[in-house]
C-alpha cells in the first residue's frame, strides 16, 4: 500500500507555473495555425514597363518579412508558415526574359517552415510589399510591387517617341525615293534629325466645326472638311490624349459568355486608337497601361495630368446580369447624383476595380491624389459632356446605342479636375452577339474609327489654347 503525501505550496506554485506555460504556447499555436496550415493556389508575374508585379495567392494569410541586398541588387523575401511546394517552384518558370525589372527568382527552404525568395533585379527598384483580403475569385494574396527607383518623365517619353517616329517616317520617305533615283554622292533629303519631317497622311480625315446641326451624312458622304484657318493657327502645340484601357493584370474586368476579357478587348481596342491619333497631325496618344497589368484608378488619372492631357478617353466593354442588354454607351462625371439607376450601378462596378485589382493602401501618393480628385469643376463637366457629344454621335454610325445621350455619374476615373474626361462603355460583353462583335477585328476597326472622327470633332469645335498647366 502507498501512502499518498499531500504537495507542498511550492510544487503547487510550481505546477501553476507549467499550465501558465502550457496556456501560453497553446495560445501563440492557435494565432499561428492558420498560417501553418497555408498553402499556395497560385503564383503570378505581370511584367511591364512601369512596374512588374508578383502575386502569391494562398488560402490562407501570410506573414513576409524582405529586405533590399546590393551588389548584385536583389530582392530577399521570407515568407512564414510554407513548406516549398511545387507552386512556388513555378515561380521561377513564370519569369520572362524581357521582363523590365527581374532578371531571375531563386526559391528555397531557408528556415523549417519559412521560405525564402531571391528576386534578382535588373534595375535600381523601390519595391512595395503588402497583402490583400479575398475579394471575388481571388483568396488571400501577398503581393510585391517592384517600381523604378527613379520615376521617368512620361511627357519627355511622349516626345521622344514622337520624335522618333517621324524620324523613321522621314527615313522611310527617302528611302523610297532613293531607291526611284537611284543611289547618287548628294547629301540626303531629309537630314537624320529634321525638326519638321514630312507629314504622315491622317487615316481619318479632319473634321470642321460646323455653325449648325446637319443632316447625317452616310457612310459614303462622310468627307469632312479640315480645320479652318482661324482655328489651326490656334493649335501651337502638340495635342495630347490620355486612352485608358479598362482594368488589367489582376483585375480582368467582366467576362463574356464565351470568355472574352474585358481587359482584352479594350487593351486591343486601345492600341489600335493609339496608332490612329498618333498617326494624325499634331496629337500624340498616351496609354495608361499599353500591356496586361493593372493601374489604379487614382494612378490613371496622375498619369494623363503628368503628360498634361487635354483629353482622357477610359475604354471599356459594359456587363449586366442579364444577357439581353446591348449597345454602347458614354459617361462623363457628375457632382451630384447620377443620370439614371443604371449609370449609378455602372459607376459602383468601375470603380470596384480598385479592389479585385489590389491597391497598396499604404503608399502615400494615393491619399494626396484622392484628395486632388475631389476638386472636379464645372468647366471640366460640361467640356467632357461636348466631348461625349461628339464621340456619342460617331459610335452611333457604327452599331446600337444603350442610351441616345451622354450619361453622368461618379466615375473615379474622370475625376481629374483640369483634363475633359469621359468613359466608354464599346458594347455588352454579357450578351453573346455583343461580345462576337467586340471579338471582331472589322468592328474593333470601325469602333476605332468612330472614337478618333469623335476626337477630332471635338477639338475642331474647341481648339486648344496654349498650355497653363505645370508638370
Amino acid at each position: 500500500m502507498r501512502l499518498r503525501t499531500q504537495p507542498t505550496s511550492a510544487t503547487r506554485l510550481s505546477r501553476r507555473r507549467a499550465l501558465r506555460a502550457i496556456g501560453g504556447l497553446t495560445l501563440v499555436f492557435s494565432v499561428r495555425s492558420p498560417a501553418f496550415g497555408a498553402s499556395i493556389v497560385a503564383v503570378r508575374v505581370w511584367p511591364a514597363a512601369d512596374y512588374t508585379r508578383v502575386t502569391i495567392e494562398s488560402d490562407a494569410p501570410l506573414a513576409q518579412r524582405h529586405f533590399m541586398a546590393e551588389n548584385p541588387g536583389r530582392l530577399v523575401i521570407d515568407i512564414d508558415g510554407l513548406e516549398l511546394s511545387p507552386a512556388l517552384r513555378d515561380l521561377v518558370g513564370k519569369v520572362r526574359a524581357d521582363d523590365p525589372f527581374i532578371a531571375a527568382v531563386r526559391a528555397g527552404q531557408n528556415q523549417p517552415r519559412v521560405v525564402r525568395l531571391v528576386i534578382d533585379l535588373k534595375q535600381a527598384s523601390a519595391p512595395q510589399l503588402f497583402t490583400l483580403a479575398p475579394v471575388a475569385a481571388y483568396q488571400h494574396r501577398l503581393v510585391f510591387d517592384l517600381y523604378p527607383a527613379i520615376e521617368r518623365d512620361p511627357l519627355l517619353a511622349l516626345i521622344r517617341d514622337k520624335q522618333l517616329a517621324e524620324q523613321q517616317a522621314a527615313k522611310s520617305v527617302q528611302d523610297a525615293l532613293g531607291e526611284f533615283i537611284g543611289k547618287v554622292d548628294k547629301p540626303p533629303l531629309v537630314p537624320p534629325l529634321a525638326p519638321t519631317p514630312p507629314s504622315i497622311p491622317p487615316p481619318f480625315p479632319a473634321v470642321a466645326a460646323a455653325p449648325s446641326p446637319a443632316p447625317a451624312p452616310t457612310a459614303q458622304q462622310q468627307t469632312p472638311a479640315p480645320l479652318p484657318a482661324a482655328a489651326q493657327g490656334r493649335i501651337d502645340r502638340l495635342i495630347v490624349v490620355a486612352l485608358d484601357p479598362g482594368h488589367g493584370g489582376e483585375d480582368p474586368g467582366a467576362s463574356g459568355p464565351s470568355g472574352l476579357h474585358e481587359k482584352d478587348v479594350v487593351l486591343a481596342i486601345a492600341l489600335q486608337l493609339r496608332d490612329a491619333i498618333n498617326a494624325l497631325p499634331n496629337m500624340r496618344a498616351m496609354l495608361t497601361r499599353d500591356a496586361d497589368f493593372f493601374v489604379p484608378l487614382h494612378e490613371r488619372v496622375r498619369k494623363a495630368r503628368r503628360v498634361q492631357a487635354d483629353l482622357f478617353v477610359s475604354i471599356h466593354a459594359d456587363a449586366f446580369i442579364t444577357p439581353q442588354a446591348r449597345g454602347a454607351s458614354v459617361f462623363a462625371l457628375s457632382q451630384g447624383g447620377a443620370t439614371s439607376a443604371a449609370a449609378r450601378w455602372m459607376a459602383n462596378r468601375e470603380n470596384a476595380a480598385d479592389t479585385v485589382g489590389g491597391v497598396n493602401v499604404n503608399a502615400k501618393d494615393a491619399v494626396v491624389v484622392s484628395t486632388l480628385l475631389d476638386m472636379s469643376t464645372t468647366a471640366q463637366i460640361r467640356d467632357s459632356l461636348k466631348l461625349g457629344g461628339e464621340v456619342l454621335g460617331q459610335i452611333g454610325r457604327v452599331g446600337k446605342l444603350h442610351k441616345g445621350s451622354v450619361e453622368q455619374a461618379g466615375f473615379a476615373v474622370l475625376k481629374a479636375p483640369d483634363i475633359p474626361s469621359i468613359l466608354v462603355e464599346s458594347a455588352f460583353i454579357s450578351n453573346p452577339e455583343e461580345e462576337a462583335k467586340l471579338r471582331d477585328p472589322d468592328y474593333q476597326a470601325q469602333l476605332v474609327k468612330a472614337l478618333a472622327v469623335g476626337i477630332q470633332r471635338y477639338f475642331a469645335k474647341n481648339p486648344p489654347l496654349a498650355r497653363s498647366r505645370q508638370l
